[in-house]
This record gives structure tokens, C-alpha cells and sequence, in this order.
């Protein structure tokens, strides 16, 4: 229907991106207001609106006030925010990379920041530290993985495809730091912090508190800005480096700055949510199908896209089942032959 709609575009009907963007936008809140009533301690509309506007309704049904907000803005609103902004940055930076690497196959843990948090948390919770210093070690990890890969493209990237080597070195230390995690989980206590690695590799936004989304929103954005500023340069460098640098721009600092960016929201997302998987790979694709290959276009709507996305999945994961599924177990079972679907029939949005 998106595809149909942002089409309309070119039959000169005056449809712009700024039209596209607030139908999802308007979507986007539709779905969070209704993921507030969803879960198994039931809220009625009235009673939701109660909570927001206490001035304007009492809370009846037979619900206590104190429970209702309590659910509400503690437990409900801190994992659905999260989640939305999870999935904007994951897709965000998967968009952006895809872009500089001129490759669909490429995801925002491409580099090695996805296996470095894991491996930081990892190291957390086998000694024993508490949930904030566990995020914090996350993300310092996440960095410093992105980091040792840069650094070592540097100094083997001296060849005609520098873009080739840090992609191959990123995967080399990724694999690097995917070992690490299986290291720790093996000297792991296998009673106790055996089992809470694993659950948080799996990917969870249980725990999730409004702190954590405060914690959260200052990297995205941080990060985000740039990237929404740089987008319309992707497109340059979509024509290859020597072009790129014909036409003024200066592709080794851009890409730099992109990297930096990117890292940053997927070491930040991870070190909240855990490993979720698929998200940065599978939106951006389902963003050009929608809006073609202009990055101008598409990273809004792969923010946007993306965060819908992984709230809807979230809610799936909470509400399906009596025990609350992993969340990057679902992202995998949805995103894989999603993605293959993807392939199959939107093999035009990259030309």
C-alpha cells in the first residue's frame, strides 16, 4: 500500500516525502497507543485515558489508580519507547551502511560492534555488576570493536578497494569477538550467569526502564543528526569513490563520519535491547522498495519503518505466548524469509 501511495509521486498528484512520512508517522502512534492497552494485565481505554488525564476521568472498571499507573508509565511505556527507537536506530544504521558499502548484503553489526557489546555485557555479567554498568561496558565494547576494525583497514587498506578490506576485517573481528562471547559463557557459572548471558545474547526489552530510554535517546540523536544531515551524500558515493572525490566530496572522512555515527546507535541499541537481529538488514530493503534507492528518502522512512516494526514484534513477544519469547529469536524467525521475500521481488529498488 506504501509502495502504491509514495508511486503517486511520479504520476505528479503533488504526493511528497513529507506526505509518506506522516502516514507512517501517524501509524507509528497509532500502534503505540494500542500496544499501552495490549498486554495481559488489561487496560480499557477509558482507563487509559484516565491515567493520561486524570483531571478529565476517574479510573472505574474496577481498576486501582496506583496499579494503573504503575503498569502504564513503569513497566508498558519504558519497553515501548525503547523499542521504537531501537528499531529506528538499528534500520537507521543499516541503511546508512548499505549506503557507503554499495552493498544490500550489509547490516549494522557488519563492522563488529553487535559481537564487541555482546562480549562487553558478556564480561559484566560474569563479574557480577549491576544492570548499568553492564550497558556501560556494552557499548565501551561495541565502540572499541568498530575501532580495532577501522584501525587495522587502515593499515592493510592501502589497495585500489579500501571498502573491500574493511568490510573483510570487520568480520574478522567480529568472528574475534563472537568467540570471546563463547569463551565467557564457558568459564560462566552454569547455574547462574550461564543462563542470564544467554537470555541477554537472545535480545530482551523486559528489564527495560525509563532510565534506560533517557540513557538511550542522548546517542541516537547525537548520532542520528549527522546522519539525517549527510544522507543526500550516500547517493553520491553510490556512483564509487573516484567519482565521488571528482565531485568535491571527501569520501575517506565522510565514511568516517557515517561509521562513527552508525556504531554508535547499534553499540547503544544493543547495549539495551541485546542482540536483535535483522532489523538493520530487512528495513532498509523494505524502505527502497517503498521509495527507491534515494537515501534522502530512504533513512526517515527506515527510522520510521523500523521502529513500528520492532514494536509490533515486541508486542508479539510479550503477548503471544504465556512465557515472554526472546526477542531476537522472533527478529530472526520474521526477518530470514521476510527477507528472502525481499530479494525475490524487490530486486529494482537498488537500481
Amino acid at each position: 500500500m506504501l509502495r502504491t501511495i509514495w508511486r503517486k509521486k511520479e504520476s505528479n498528484n503533488g504526493l511528497s516525502l513529507g506526505a509518506l512520512l506522516l502516514i507512517l508517522f501517524i501509524l507509528l502512534l497509532v500502534t503505540l497507543f494500542l500496544s499501552i492497552v495490549i498486554g495481559r494485565y488489561g487496560i480499557s481505554m477509558r482507563n487509559l485515558t484516565a491515567t493520561f488525564f486524570p483531571w478529565l476521568l476517574d479510573v472505574n472498571d474496577g481498576q486501582d489508580a496506583a496499579m494503573l499507573h504503575t503498569v502504564v508509565f513503569s513497566v508498558r511505556m519504558p519497553r515501548l519507547l525503547a523499542a521504537v527507537i531501537i528499531g529506528g536506530a538499528l534500520s537507521m544504521s543499516g541503511a546508512a551502511y548499505q549506503g557507503i558499502f554499495r552493498n544490500p548484503m550489509v547490516s549494522p553489526d557488519i563492522l563488529g560492534a553487535a559481537a564487541g557489546a555482546g562480549f562487553g555485557a558478556a564480561v559484566g555479567i560474569l563479574l557480577s555488576f549491576n544492570y548499568f554498568w553492564i550497558q556501560v561496558l556494552s557499548f565501551a565494547f561495541g565502540l572499541a570493536a568498530v575501532g580495532t576494525t577501522y584501525l587495522i583497514s587502515l593499515r592493510f587498506g592501502r589497495s585500489s578497494n579500501p571498502t573491500l578490506v574493511l568490510v573483510l576485517t570487520g568480520i574478522v573481528v567480529g568472528t574475534l569477538f563472537t568467540s570471546f562471547i563463547s569463551l565467557t559463557k564457558y568459564v560462566a557459572d552454569p547455574y547462574s550467569k550461564l543462563p542470564a548471558i544467554t537470555f541477554w545474547l537472545m535480545g530482551s526489552l523486559s528489564s527495560v526502564a525509563m532510565s534506560d530510554v533517557a540513557m538511550l535517546i542522548f546517542p541516537v540523536v547525537l548520532a542520528g543528526i549527522p546522519l539525517m544531515m549527510l544522507r543526500w551524500r550516500l547517493n553520491v558515493l553510490a556512483f564509487g569513490d573516484e567519482e565521488a572525490r571528482a565531485m568535491g566530496v571527501d569520501t575517506s572522512r565522510l565514511r568516517l563520519i557515517i561509521i562513527i555515527c552508525a556504531t554508535m546507535m547499534t553499540a547503544s541499541s544493543v547495549s539495551v535491547s541485546g542482540l536483535v537481529g535483522w532489523v538493520g538488514l530487512v528495513i532498509p530493503h523494505l524502505a527502497r522498495m517503498i521509495t527507491g534507492p534515494d537515501h534522502k528518502a530512504v533513512l526517515p522512512v527506515s527510522v520510521l519503518i523500523g521502529g513500528l516494526y520492532l514494536l509490533i514484534v515486541d508486542n508479539f513477544a510479550r503477548n503471544a505466548f504465556a512465557m515472554e519469547i526472546p526477542l531476537g529469536v522472533l527478529t530472526s524467525i520474521i526477518g530470514a524469509p521476510f527477507f528472502i521475500y525481499l530479494m525475490m521481488y524487490g530486486k529494482k529498488s537498488w537500481s
